[in-house]
């Protein structure tokens, strides 16, 4: 394990005490929230982004040592293992190196060079190879035989060259060779599918016809586009050399022929090398580069989702408010549903404020019904059909009522709504309800607490990602997994409210565990300590470690319960209390009190480590207090109210609703949503969309290119 960790220092660049301390940790079962918060003396401080990196390198590793020992074990069955090729393999230090090595001893199909060795040529291919011979006809001569379909020197000397060429296509170092000389000069062009040009023009991909790229150049976004587009049959791609392409056969050649070969070896090593290139090692290496290139722009692709997910899981609740929240609709019409400030559904029906019946007098009597019963001070407004014309309604009624502050209506993104609401936890939560009522609870429910609730959809239905669908799925469902458990872990849960599915990102706990604490929250009542977990069904001591700090209990016994303060800390909290001449219960939130801590005596005295003692410090200053920064409290008014009345040149503001690699999606207040692409955000270089908006951003747009054919919208934040 020693030289694992060695090798995920060297990948993180982290201090090897460091790595070791979160290996060690990671191994015995601990989470990385955990880790970076309650572990900081063992790890030196390290923050979860490096605790996250320790465990994603310590991943790679392990699975470059699993490749290593199934590498190994082939080559010792087979025989081929000498005390060399062992050194080699166990000196490798990535999955392309043990390949490159093990290539030439791989089981492969029947190729033309094992055809040559079945007709015997092997042995001629050898003496070629050691480049002495003058007469290389004449060495073929003994090598023909007509049983075998070797009739002349000519059919000798070809069989014996696919030979030379396999070798060269197995060399590690004409690999390599190659691959420098593709990531060096390669080119990546992309044409139309004949037959496909209208369809191309019509399509998001109608910029690619005629795409050209240098492979080092090329981005995550374009490369996934392309993929997309070849995929739906409307490009066809191509990758190659160019003008580098003679370069590479003689530096291949330079490489693989010995200095010692006479001229006529020297030919026919030179056009076997040659062969190997054309046929099997350029092949081979596009193959191997683009599958580099997959997993580049799918990382890219997949780190922007994560962070696009996180800023609307962090964003804002609205607490303390009870909510009118409408899922807008036409024929249908709007469905409406009270819910109070914990999400409770009080009442549900059903408006027709909009074309066709447009019942603005009936619709407006409905909602001052609901908000005077139910004493509503919000309105959560879904952002899908309708959305428009029902936003305009409402603020026609709040101006005529005066019943909702101007201030208070909400527009939010109604996306996965239906996901949740057709969903077997939609289902049990609401038996007796149809799914139009589960979507318009959990429209108001986003407003209320939005990772409390978007925790219970599949994070992809969101639409906050790029080819969110053209992206390794499995990788995609681990980075936005450990979001939004890095996230519920950060803000911590009331343990007497969170739902089931919230429960089970906690730290240690899972889907078993949360399901067993319902169950005795249900039948015992509201837990009043963090103690009382330990009666929870298979919540062993392990769980409890993990999952305690994170957890909270407002107005329990305890105050420290409430708190992000681990129970392993209570007795720190303690002698600190003690150290003041005053109880435990007088710290929180009194800062005049917690200024008077002496964070070194104590440490110096062996009460807790120094960064343990600081993080109580910050927690009993803001005990129970939501991390959480307060939303803003203007509502969005857009400024034009359909897409013909968007014109180049004007000044718009908007909320930006999506990132990309490329850009970031603004909701201008119409059906189409407007573009700032990259090099629009500033007059200066940005390298990424995220250093400069961040989702639910309300900027000032200007309007530089209307698409009225294809409805697009080209925006810039430049001099704006």
């Amino acid at each position: 394990m020693n030289a694992i960790n060695r090798a995920v220092a060297a990948a993180t660049g982290l201090p090897q005490r460091g790595v070791d301390a979160v290996v060690e940790l990671l191994q015995g079962g601990a989470t990385v929230p955990f880790i970076s918060r309650y572990r900081k003396e063992k790890t030196g401080a390290l923050d979860e982004v490096a605790v996250r990196a320790v465990e994603t390198a310590l991943a790679r590793q392990l699975e470059i040592e699993a490749r290593r020992e199934v590498v190994l074990k082939a080559l010792d069955a087979s025989g081929a293992l000498t005390p060399d090729l062992d050194k080699k393999i166990r000196d490798a230090v990535s999955l392309t190196d043990i390949e490159d090595i093990y290539a030439p001893y791989r089981p492969r199909r029947r190729t033309r060079a094992e055809i040559a060795r079945e007709k015997g040529l092997e042995p001629l291919a050898r003496i070629i190879m050691a480049g002495n011979a003058a007469d290389v006809a004449q060495s073929a001569r003994r090598f023909t035989n007509p049983k075998v379909e070797v009739a002349t020197t000519d059919d000798a000397i070809a069989g014996a060259s696919d030979i030379i060429a396999e070798w060269a296509a197995d060399n590690a170092r004409l690999r390599g060779i190659t691959r420098n000389s593709y990531r060096r000069s390669g080119m990546l062009t992309a044409s139309v599918v004949k037959g496909k040009e209208s369809e191309l023009a019509a399509s998001p991909f109608a910029q690619y016809d005629g795409f050209t790229a240098p492979l080092r150049r090329i981005s995550s976004h374009q490369f996934l586009a392309l993929k997309r587009a070849v995929r739906e049959g409307l490009l066809k791609v191509r990758t190659d050399l160019g003008d580098a392409s003679d370069s590479l056969d003689d530096a291949l050649c330079r490489a693989f022929i010995p200095g010692r070969a006479s001229d006529a070896c020297a030919d026919i090593i030179a056009d076997a090398v040659c062969d190997a290139s054309k046929r099997l090692l350029r092949p081979s290496v596009e193959n191997e580069i683009s599958a580099e290139l997959k997993d580049e722009a799918d990382r890219v692709a997949i780190d922007i989702f994560a962070g696009n997910l996180r800023q609307l899981l962090l964003a804002a609740p609205l607490r303390g408010r009870r909510v009118l929240a409408l899922d807008p609709g036409y024929r249908t019409g709007c469905k409406v549903v009270a819910v109070d400030e914990n999400g409770t559904l009080l009442a549900d029906t059903v408006i027709y404020p909009v074309p066709p019946k447009s019942d603005i007098r009936g619709a407006a009597k409905t909602l001052s019904d609901l908000i005077k019963r139910f004493r509503l001070d919000a309105i959560s407004l879904g952002n899908g059909t309708a959305s428009r014309e029902t936003e305009a309604f409402l603020r026609s009624f709040i101006a005529d009522t005066h019943l909702i502050s101007p201030e208070a209506l909400y527009v939010v993104s109604e996306s996965g709504a239906s996901v949740y609401s057709a969903s077997d936890l939609a289902r049990k939560e609401f038996p007796d309800k149809d799914v139009t009522v589960r979507g318009a609870v959990s429209i108001g429910r986003r407003l209320i607490d939005p990772l409390a609730e978007l925790v219970k959809i599949d994070p992809k239905a969101i639409g906050v990602g790029q080819y969110q669908h053209d992206v390794d799925q499995t990788k995609l469902k681990e980075a936005l997994d450990y979001t939004v458990m890095s996230c519920v872990n950060a803000v911590g849960i009331d343990i007497n409210t969170a739902s089931e599915r919230l429960l089970s990102y906690i730290s240690g706990i899972g889907p078993a565990l949360a399901s067993n604490i319902v169950a005795y929250r249900t039948a015992n009542g509201s837990f009043t300590s963090r103690a009382q977990l330990r009666k929870v069904p298979r919540l062993g001591d392990k769980a409890f470690e993990l999952a305690a700090g994170f957890l909270r209990v407002p107005g329990g016994t305890n105050p420290l319960d409430n708190t992000g303060i681990h129970p392993e800390s209570y007795g720190a909290v303690k002698a600190m209390a003690d150290s003041l001449g005053v109880k435990v219960a007088e710290l929180p939130a009194n800062g005049p009190l917690l200024d008077k801590v002496n964070i070194d005596a104590l440490a110096d005295a062996g009460v807790a480590g120094r960064e343990t003692l600081v993080d109580i410090v910050a927690e009993l200053r803001k005990p129970g207090r939501d991390p959480r920064v307060d939303g803003e409290e203007t509502a969005f008014v857009p400024a034009v109210d359909s897409f013909d009345a968007v014109t180049p040149g004007s000044l718009l503001p908007g909320i930006v609703e999506n990132i990309t690699a490329f850009g970031a999606f603004v909701n201008l207040g119409i059906k189409e949503r407007g573009l700032i692409h990259i090099s629009q955000l500033s007059n200066r270089r940005v390298a990424s969309v995220s250093d400069v908006l961040h989702l639910g951003q309300r900027i000032d747009v200007r309007v530089i290119d209307v698409d009225r054919s294809r409805r697009r919208i080209s925006l810039s934040l430049k001099d704006v």
